[in-house]
């Protein structure tokens, strides 16, 4: 009988070799747990900040989930999906980048408890995803609807956001700006999503984050050339964008010409006069007095002796702008971009009140007000004392506009501080008793891993989380669903009369994009190099 089995198991040993799966699954769940930790501590107000050196030797500082990953050098692939979940967050939401990660790190801590226990992956994977649309059902029952015209609100929410992030004591001025600029570009009505590109942020060196303000118009952080004496400020401007240069035509290859005689050399000089007249000409012609010039690699935008005609004739230019931002500056301005000077017509012309160069703090910038017939776009003007804070600030005032962006897109608010995180974990274990089977206990276990959110928050304000954890479960257990964390007091307390609140949408596609990450890495169970 013994001996009749042994040649089966020879041949089955292929098949019934748990060995390798279970060690790859393992591996991947503890690299991606390492990430999740070196991020752990960065999450919520009290949240620590990372100094992060590039490979170019610049220096960032950040506590923004998205912008940590995307500058760590990750080897292992499973961590690698870590990274990349994130991001999907920072595209889908904008704002609860750390929190994500967090919480995939924190599943995936239960996984690993499943599997020592035996339990199928497969079965954990099905069973967490059934987990999470319940804790979305639960979210978005549990939520407050609002309307756009409803300042207040949208003010709580981006506080909510710029509170955890270095500039948090400026959170008063940059939460209405960050709410105006959103609510300008879009027409709350009929639109459900905003175009961050509609929202253009200029960073200036110099001032302080006081400074930082709303420019309805045009912020162009060139300067005005005035080395010929040209215009600084123009009223009534009529404004061209153009994509030539103005300056004399070069061949495309590099000739040397050798000129022996001095009237040919006359000519030559005469000939480059004329040219440059021309073009000077044709654009005064057309009633065009500020003249925007696209940057070129190939020669010269524009060289002495055409300012020197421009100036002559009172026009204002404004050289290297970049590829990228003329798009915007023309749906701005309300002009086209002007490709070749026989092309050069009214038509194409922009109109605003008063372009002029303004000196703030010690930088000079072009500012352009009174558009005539403007398109919905606005800029801000960002100021900071050094490059490290004036980064930060602009983070932090993308992750508050893409909050605006999550209320304009799921008109709804949820508590923050911990509080719906706990109130859904004891729905869920609730709906686990009504289970069988393994579901019920992957439920509990899914439901366990979602306190991990007050958990940290707790830890990095310095409070007892256990104390802190098990406060928070008696008092939803009592009905309070909006009791949380009250950071700044070290309390618990109605969280909604601290003003926290944070748009359902960063909570439902947190909870959505850690589950399927925490799937994926489940399915896997063997990693292959390719040659």
């Amino acid at each position: 009988m013994v001996e009749a089995k042994k040649p089966a198991t020879q041949k089955n040993r292929a098949f019934s070799d748990k060995e390798k799966p279970t060690e790859v699954r393992n591996s991947n769940i503890i690299a991606a747990k390492s990430v999740a930790d070196a991020i752990r501590t960065s999450l919520g107000p009290k949240g620590m900040d990372k100094m992060i050196q590039t490979a170019n030797g610049e220096t960032v500082i950040t506590n923004d989930g998205a912008t940590i990953l995307k500058h760590i050098s990750v080897m292992h692939p499973a961590a690698k999906m870590l990274v990349d979940l994130s991001a999907a967050q920072d595209i889908e939401a904008g704002d609860g980048t750390t929190s994500v990660v967090v919480l995939a790190g924190s599943i995936l801590n239960a996984t690993e408890k499943l599997l020592a226990k035996g339990i199928h992956p497969t079965t954990i994977a099905d069973s967490f995803q059934k987990a999470a649309s319940k804790a979305i059902e639960f979210l978005t029952e549990m939520s407050i609807k609002v309307d756009l015209n409803d300042r207040e609100s949208l003010l709580k929410s981006a506080s909510t956001s710029l509170n955890s992030k270095i500039v948090s004591q400026y959170s008063n001025l940059l939460a209405p700006i960050a709410v105006d600029a959103v609510t300008k570009v879009i027409d709350p009505k009929i639109e459900n999503n905003v175009d961050l590109r509609d929202i253009r942020l200029v960073k200036k060196v110099g001032g302080t984050i006081d400074d930082t303000e709303l420019c309805e118009g045009l912020i162009l952080t060139q300067n005005a050339i005035k080395s010929a004496g040209g215009p600084v400020r123009v009223e009534k401007a009529k404004i061209a964008l153009v994509q030539f240069q103005l300056s004399p035509p070069k061949p495309d290859m590099d000739n040397q010409i050798v000129v022996n005689d001095y009237r040919q050399m006359d000519k030559i000089l005469k000939e480059e006069r004329q040219y440059l007249l021309n073009m000077c000409k044709k654009i005064k012609k057309s009633g065009c007095n500020c003249i925007l010039i696209q940057k070129s690699i190939l020669r010269d935008a524009v060289n002495d002796l055409s300012l020197h005609f421009l100036s002559k004739l009172k026009i204002m230019v404004v050289k290297d702008i970049e590829r990228d931002e003329v798009e915007f500056i023309c749906k701005t301005l309300g002009c086209k971009p002007i490709a070749d000077i026989e092309s050069f017509t009214e038509d194409k012309l922009g109109y605003a009140n008063l372009v002029e160069e303004v000196n703030t703090n010690g930088a000079r910038i072009v500012k352009v007000t009174g558009v005539k017939n403007p398109g919905k776009t606005i800029s801000v003007l960002v100021r900071g004392a050094n490059a490290l804070v004036l980064e930060e600030a602009e983070r932090s005032l993308h992750d508050a506009l893409c909050v605006i962006r999550c209320l304009v897109k799921k008109r709804a608010l949820i508590a923050g501080g911990g509080a719906p995180e706990i109130e859904v974990s004891q729905r869920l274990m609730e709906y686990a008793k009504t289970l069988t089977g393994m579901d019920a206990y992957c439920t509990t276990a899914f439901a366990e891993a979602l306190e991990i959110i007050p958990t940290t928050l707790a830890e990095n304000a310095g409070l007892n989380p256990v104390s802190i954890v098990t406060e928070l479960r008696s008092r939803h257990m009592n009905g309070e669903k909006t009791a949380g964390i009250n950071i700044k007091k070290g309390t618990i307390s109605n969280i909604l009369e601290e003003n926290v609140v944070q748009p359902l949408l960063v909570s439902t596609s947190a909870i959505e994009l850690a589950t399927e990450t925490v799937r994926m890495i489940l399915k896997i169970d063997d990693i292959l190099a390719t040659r």
